[in-house]
C-alpha cells in the first residue's frame, strides 16, 4: 500500500481549478492568497521525502491540545507551495512552536499582532535552495516564502489562527504571512544561530521566535563596532519606549557591510551580544517623553533591561552584499514568550 492509499483526509474533486480555489477560500483554508491543490500524491511525496507516517505525532499545541499530525502539516505545506524537500524545515518549525516555553497560544492571540520568525541554519539551507543574502528578510527564495506560508496555514487551518478567531490581532505586519530567513554561514566566521543555541556547529536547526516587524537601521558613517552597536541599541530603546518596556528575545539582523566592521576589530556574536545587554536598557522616567507620562507613576527611577541576560540576542548574519544597514526585530511582549531552537529531525513531544 502507497502513503498515498494510507491518507485519512477526506478528497474532494473539482473540474474547474477555478472552483477548487473558490472552495478553499470560503471555507477559509487560505491566507488570502491562491494555494496548490493537496493532492494525495503531492502530501504523500512530502512525508515519503521526510520519512513520516501519515499518522506521525508532530506535538499536541499545549493550551488546547490539539493533535498535530504529519499528515496534517504535509497538506498544508503542499498549499503554500512547498516541495517536498521543504516539509522537514516545515515539521522542525511546528516542533519548535509546540515547545511550552514559546507559548504558541498566547503569541497567535495577542492583540499584539506578532508573527513567527523562522531561522533556518546548516547544510539543508543550500539542499533546499534558500537564499540569505539579498532581501535576505523579504521574499529572497521559493523555499523561505513557501515555508513561511506553510506556518502560517498551520496556525489558521490546524489551530484556528485566523482574524477574528484566535488571532484578536489589532494590526499585525506582512510577517504574518510568510517570515522566514536562512542565515549566511559562508560569509562570517562567526558561529552559527544554531550552534550557539545546539552546541552543534554541524546542525541543520531551526530557530522560531514570536517576533514583531524587522525595523531597519543604517549606519554608514563609522567603521567602530560599538558606534555601530549603538545604532541597533538605539532601535531597542525606541522600541522599548513606543511598544513594550518589558525584557526577552530581541534579534538583529547584521549584512556584510557592518559584519566586516566587526571582523576587522575581531568582534565576535558573543561581544555584541554583550554591547547591547549592557546598553540597550532605559528608565520608566523616558516615557513621559512619548506621551505616556500617566504610566510612569512612582516607578520613574526603575531601569528596564532590553535583555534579561545576553544570551537572549539572537546575532542573525544576512543579507546583501552592499549598504550599512540591519534590522532589529523585536519580541511579542517580552520574556512570555522564549526562542526555541530544534534540529532538523528532532521529535519533541512524540
Amino acid at each position: 500500500m502507497t502513503t498515498a492509499e494510507t491518507l485519512a483526509a477526506a478528497i474532494v474533486s473539482f473540474d474547474d481549478p477555478a472552483a477548487l480555489q473558490e472552495h478553499f477560500h470560503a471555507n477559509g483554508w487560505t491566507d488570502g492568497l491562491p494555494v496548490v491543490p493537496p493532492t494525495p500524491q503531492a502530501v504523500a511525496a512530502c512525508l515519503d521525502w521526510a520519512g513520516l507516517p501519515p499518522d506521525h505525532l508532530v506535538g499536541v499545541e499545549p493550551v488546547r491540545q490539539r493533535v498535530i499530525t504529519a499528515e496534517k502539516l504535509a497538506i498544508n505545506t503542499v498549499m503554500a507551495g512547498c516541495l517536498p524537500m521543504h516539509f522537514p524545515v516545515v515539521v522542525t518549525a511546528l516542533t519548535a512552536m509546540l515547545d511550552e516555553s514559546f507559548l504558541l497560544h498566547g503569541a497567535t492571540a495577542s492583540t499584539g499582532g506578532c508573527a513567527v520568525l523562522v531561522v533556518v541554519n546548516g547544510p539543508i539551507r543550500g539542499e533546499i535552495g534558500m537564499g540569505s543574502t539579498f532581501n535576505a528578510v523579504g521574499p529572497s527564495d521559493r523555499a523561505s516564502t513557501c515555508i513561511g506560508r506553510a506556518v502560517r496555514l498551520v496556525l489558521g487551518n490546524l489551530l484556528d489562527v485566523r482574524p477574528g478567531e484566535i488571532d484578536r490581532s489589532t494590526l499585525g505586519h506582512p510577517g504574518k504571512i510568510s517570515y522566514c530567513i536562512a542565515e549566511d554561514e559562508e560569509n562570517t566566521p562567526w558561529e552559527s544561530l544554531a550552534a550557539e543555541r545546539t552546541g552543534d556547529p554541524h546542525a541543520s536547526a531551526v530557530t522560531v521566535m514570536a517576533a514583531m516587524g524587522p525595523r531597519q537601521v543604517m549606519n554608514e558613517w563609522t567603521t567602530e563596532p560599538a558606534e555601530i552597536l549603538d545604532t541597533f541599541v538605539a532601535e531597542i530603546k525606541t522600541n522599548m519606549a513606543h511598544y513594550s518596556i518589558w525584557a526577552g528575545n530581541y534579534a538583529i539582523v547584521v549584512p556584510p557591510q557592518l559584519r566586516e566592521h566587526f571582523d576587522a576589530a575581531g568582534w565576535s556574536k558573543a561581544d555584541i551580544r554583550a554591547y547591547v545587554f549592557e546598553h540597550a536598557r532605559m528608565k520608566r522616567s523616558e516615557w513621559a517623553s512619548v506621551g505616556k507620562a500617566n504610566a510612569v507613576g512612582e516607578k520613574g527611577d526603575r531601569e528596564y533591561l532590553a535583555l534579561t541576560k545576553p544570551e537572549d540576542l539572537l546575532v542573525i548574519a544576512a543579507g546583501g552584499p552592499a549598504g550599512g544597514f540591519g534590522a532589529v526585530i523585536a519580541p511579542w511582549l517580552g520574556g512570555k514568550t522564549h526562542a526555541v531552537t530544534v534540529p532538523v529531525g528532532a521529535c519533541i513531544d512524540c
